[in-house]
Parts: structure tokens; C-alpha cells; sequence
């Protein structure tokens, strides 16, 4: 539950980078009174967080118990 937290955070602050990038406009900062509120602070520090929990989703094994990968065939002749 906590990875989807995370990701879903994660996409939303990869929204905000996009938006500054193209527009340049802070949605973050429009919606949380600038970029120096409080409000918009702590915005920015839960999703650098959630971004750095994400990285353990990187080493992670995610697989099932049971699951293996159905695309790998081993040949049996």
C-alpha cells in the first residue's frame, strides 16, 4: 500500500516538473500560495520523500510466491 502511495505521489510530482519544464508554471505553487509557503514546502519534501522510498522499488524483488516468468520456455527436446 505504501509503494502505490509513493508512486502515485511520485507521478504527481513528475506532472508538476513537466509542467514547470514546458510552461514554466508551478502547479504546486499556484494551488499552495508559492513556492516558499509552508504548505507547498512540505508538499515538495513528501513527494522528494516518496521519490526516495521509489528507489527501493528498484532492488526490490516483486515477484510472488509461486510466480515465475511465464515468458522464459526452457526447451525440453
Amino acid at each position: 500500500m505504501l509503494d502505490k502511495i509513493a508512486l502515485t505521489l511520485l507521478v504527481i510530482g513528475g506532472i508538476n516538473w513537466g509542467s514547470v519544464g514546458l510552461f514554466q508554471f508551478d502547479i504546486v505553487a499556484f494551488l499552495a500560495g508559492g513556492q516558499s509557503g509552508v504548505v507547498s514546502r512540505i508538499i515538495y519534501v513528501i513527494v522528494g520523500l516518496s521519490a526516495l522510498w521509489c528507489i527501493s522499488l528498484l532492488f526490490r524483488d516483486t515477484t510472488e510466491a509461486g510466480d515465475s516468468d511465464k515468458s522464459y520456455r526452457p526447451s525440453t527436446t
